[in-house]
């Protein structure tokens, strides 16, 4: 499951105070200020182009179209800001995504091969996995906002673009992007079973265990994390699902990746590498759920 925080003014409420206080300096300077990110589409606009496959690259073509309907990342990419001022030398992956939202917009289906740069695991021809692919992308784009800052602290760092949208704080003073949580028959479920407090000792103290769990499980349209915070933040913490990536297939490794997605239009697709078709929500709630995407947002229950 991904989540997408709000603005750093909000990331800053939520986070960094208690951060802070445990010794966390406060960022030297801002990468991007806050009100240069917005939650919601800043445009109304028709569902974008598929995406050609020239052989097994459904896994990339199911996490780009994820991330081309991330709202917050959209806005930021179709300003064309970032490529006004990159310095980043060579492969610059914030270009690239910049280049496609742009492109899928407004144009018919394009080739996405470039974006197999990013990891020497990831060949044309050669299936791959949509989380890994996800993970690396986001790693990547993060790196291109601090290329060329050599001043970059960890308190910097978490005002980029790529930081303030996707990365969060865990009060066990690990930092990442992407926790994958235990088998689970809900999204709740496993949110309850994170958060629960463990007693740890003996072979358990200092062993760590990313848990992939094969089974599926039902995930709600709203979610809400009030309840999984350490303290008070002041504000309720609700998100929305924008994005549904599914795969069908014995393993991760072989089968086929898709995924449905919430245009800014309002209404839900789905995205099958060229195909293009529009959906309801009770299809895209009935899914076997690979990865969910979730945007942290105001909620108003009377729309879809």
């Amino acid at each position: 499951m991904l989540l997408c925080n709000s603005t750093v003014s909000t990331l800053l409420k939520h986070h960094f105070p208690a951060v802070v206080a445990e010794g966390m300096a406060p960022p030297q300077r801002i990468h991007l200020p806050p009100v240069k990110i917005h939650m919601e589409w800043q445009r109304r606009r028709r569902p974008g182009a598929g995406l050609y496959n020239p052989g097994t690259t459904c896994f990339v073509n199911a996490v780009l179209q994820c991330l081309t309907y991330t709202p917050p990342l959209a806005n930021y990419l179709l300003s064309r800001e970032h490529s006004s001022s990159c310095r980043q030398q060579g492969f610059c992956m914030m270009c690239i995504m910049e280049a496609h939202v742009n492109n899928v917009l407004h144009t018919s289906a394009i080739l996405t091969t470039s974006f197999l740069e990013i990891g020497d695991y990831f060949k044309l021809g050669m299936p791959g996995d949509a989380y890994a692919f996800l993970h690396c992308t986001v790693t990547a784009m993060h790196r291109a906002c601090t290329s060329g800052h050599s001043d970059c602290d960890i308190s910097t760092q978490a005002t980029t673009i790529i930081h303030q949208i996707f990365v969060g704080f865990v009060r066990s003073r690990g930092i990442s992007p992407f926790s994958p949580l235990q088998a689970a028959s809900s999204v709740t479920a496993a949110l309850e079973n994170f958060v629960k407090p463990k007693q740890l000792g003996g072979e358990n103290s200092f062993r760590c265990t990313l848990l992939v769990s094969p089974q599926f499980f039902s995930y709600p349209l709203y979610l809400d994390l009030g309840p999984y915070l350490s303290q008070a933040a002041g504000e309720p913490l609700h998100y929305a699902l924008y994005a549904v990536l599914v795969h069908s297939g014995e393993s991760c490794h072989e089968g086929h990746f898709f995924c449905y997605i919430k245009a800014s239009n309002g209404l839900w697709y789905r995205m099958d590498d060229t195909s293009v078709t529009c959906c309801g929500l009770y299809t895209v709630l009935k899914q076997e759920a690979y990865l969910l995407l979730y945007a942290c947002r105001p909620i108003s229950r009377g729309r879809n």
